[in-house]
């Protein structure tokens, strides 16, 4: 009896003794590692949620949606949930379309919780895999970038790509396109399975963003060019459309093209480089406007001043001629101009303007710098870094000086704008938000500027070199350029840029177009390889907005 009594109380001390250490165990983490504790409960049983944000369609300048957000869904499976597999990651590779090794490696590893099985998935085929009710798969409502128009304006627009934007407005704009993403906590069971969904903060969509473009005017002007590249085998062309009052650009195209939604391939290419604002050429006679302009403005000369033009002329080390041989001959400054002479140009530079006088109207008119156009990566073109005394034989007529198209269309923009330069821009407007203000300056008088536009009109005539970019029943101005590409010692043997920079109605411009072709081949000269490209595209474009006719058809 005295060993039972002696084995209970034994029993009892030990049972008094387990307690009581399961209640300092208890004590001691209901105090000290309470904190710790209830962090760790609530990071295994939580998780955020980023939800994104609904990306703003970019629209041209009437509402036709150029670049919109397509639903897609995120297919993620937890490999800690995953019961077989190399039958899942096949039932989802199948569905999907997307390479089984990699799915069946991911959804091996045991010690993750995460794997994105694919990124933007169509609905249609995330939905298919859904049905199959995979252990450990989960679906997220996500936004796919498509491009609704396929060529059209596809450098300007850019692209999105899965994780970041690359390049074009896309990018200019993604501050308002990408919106807000929102918050949501995510409350799961022991065994993984979602029980309760919390908002912290909701996802805020981004801003629509009307263009100045217009699609219609855009994909053709991408048709001209197309058919100018290939009838003249050239390397590559250019076309920029401009409302010259406002400073809206309704067209920038090129070709060769690509289509929007295949961005990366066309980036492996080289094809997504936008011509007018980002790469730089020599113009050459469209630049003489500079020039004369200049010696205008100065009331050094008038239209009518005369110049006794020779033959040829030596500057320095350097002969200047022009591209028709001729004697010496007595020519007004409107038909230098008219007959675009490089010697006639040549000298109102020297007598007139010299360095310094070209250093200011270069800079008056806007080349060396940037024209402040609201996209990615514009050159601000290249001037002389020293002058030498050949110099002044060269820039006068384009030479030795290198710009952007769209700076060349800017300054005759301004020239059909009675002389005030408006800033280029892409950008109408952000939905919801003031217009942006442009900035605007007088680059010639109002007297001169009538006087320079009445001679460009004479360049677009019979007499002129521009005679092909004459449109029945409006009157047109502009001025041509033949530039030969400079390489690494001198210029370019055969390769040329042809150019013409072309304002309709002449008597109250409407449209401003330039046209630059790059190494084309069979002819070189801007009258006839550029001018027909802008009748073809100017001509479209009038009969579009329903700009009315100038003149009497003969």
């Amino acid at each position: 009896m005295r060993i039972v009594n002696s084995r209970l109380r034994l029993l009892l001390l030990v049972i008094f003794v387990t307690f009581g250490a399961l209640l300092a165990r208890s004590a001691y983490l209901q105090t000290v590692r309470a904190a710790s504790l209830g962090a760790a409960g609530q990071s295994q049983t939580k998780g955020a949620i980023t939800l994104p944000a609904g990306r703003g369609t970019i629209f041209d300048r009437v509402g036709t949606p150029l670049a919109i957000g397509e639903q897609a869904t995120d297919v993620v499976a937890d490999p800690m949930q995953i019961t077989d597999p190399h039958r899942e990651a096949k039932v989802a590779a199948k569905v999907l379309g997307i390479p089984f090794r990699p799915v069946v490696l991911a959804l091996s590893q045991r010690k993750s919780q995460y794997f994105l099985v694919e990124r933007q998935a169509p609905p249609a085929k995330a939905t298919a895999l859904q049905k199959r009710n995979l252990p450990g798969f989960t679906f997220r409502a996500d936004e796919r970038r498509t491009y609704p128009q396929g060529t059209v304006a596809a450098p300007l627009l850019g692209y999105v790509g899965v994780d970041r934007t690359l390049g074009g407005l896309e990018t200019e704009l993604n501050a308002v396109l990408e919106g807000k993403p929102g918050k949501e906590i995510v409350v799961s069971d022991a065994l993984g399975q979602v029980v309760d969904t919390q908002q912290e903060r909701p996802a805020r969509d981004g801003r629509d963003v009307f263009l100045t473009l217009d699609s219609q005017i855009q994909a053709n002007a991408e048709q001209v060019l197309q058919a100018t590249v290939r009838q003249w085998h050239a390397k590559d062309a250019t076309a920029i459309v401009m409302d010259p009052r406002t400073g809206a650009i309704l067209a920038m195209a090129q070709e060769p093209g690509y289509n929007a939604n295949n961005f990366p391939q066309a980036y492996g290419h080289g094809l997504t480089v936008d011509h007018a604002i980002n790469d730089v050429f020599e113009p050459g006679s469209v630049f003489k406007v500079v020039t004369i302009g200049g010696a205008l403005a100065q009331h050094d000369v008038t239209p009518n001043t005369e110049f006794t033009v020779p033959g040829s002329l030596k500057v320095a080390d350097r002969v200047i001629h022009d591209a028709e041989r001729h004697g010496t001959e007595r020519l007004k400054v409107s038909q230098i101009l008219q007959r675009s002479s490089n010697i006639g140009t040549v000298e109102i530079a020297e007598k007139y303007l010299g360095e310094a006088g070209l250093k200011k109207w270069m800079a008056r008119f806007g080349f060396g710098q940037q024209t402040g156009i609201d996209f990615p990566g514009e050159s601000p073109g290249i001037l002389p870094s020293y002058w030498s005394g050949s110099t002044i034989g060269n820039v006068p007529i384009g030479q030795g000086v290198s710009v952007t198209a769209l700076q060349l269309a800017s300054t005759y923009a301004a020239i059909a704008n009675g002389g005030v330069w408006v800033q280029p821009h892409l950008v109408d407007h952000v939905l919801g938000q003031e217009p942006p203000k442009l900035h605007k300056r007088r680059i010639l008088s109002p007297a001169v500027d009538d006087e320079l536009r009445n001679m460009l009109r004479g360049v677009v005539s019979d007499q002129g070199t521009a005679f092909l970019a004459k449109i029945p029943g409006y009157s047109v101005a502009g001025k041509t350029g033949t530039a030969q590409k400079p390489g690494g010692h001198g210029y370019l043997p055969g390769e040329y840029v042809a150019t013409f920079v072309g304002m309709v109605p002449a008597s109250n411009p409407r449209l401003l177009v330039l046209v630059s072709v790059d190494e084309p081949h069979g002819q070189i000269y801007g009258g006839l390889v550029a001018a027909p490209a802008f009748e073809q595209i100017a001509s479209f474009d009038l009969q579009y907005l329903e700009v009315p006719p100038d003149l009497r058809i003969k």
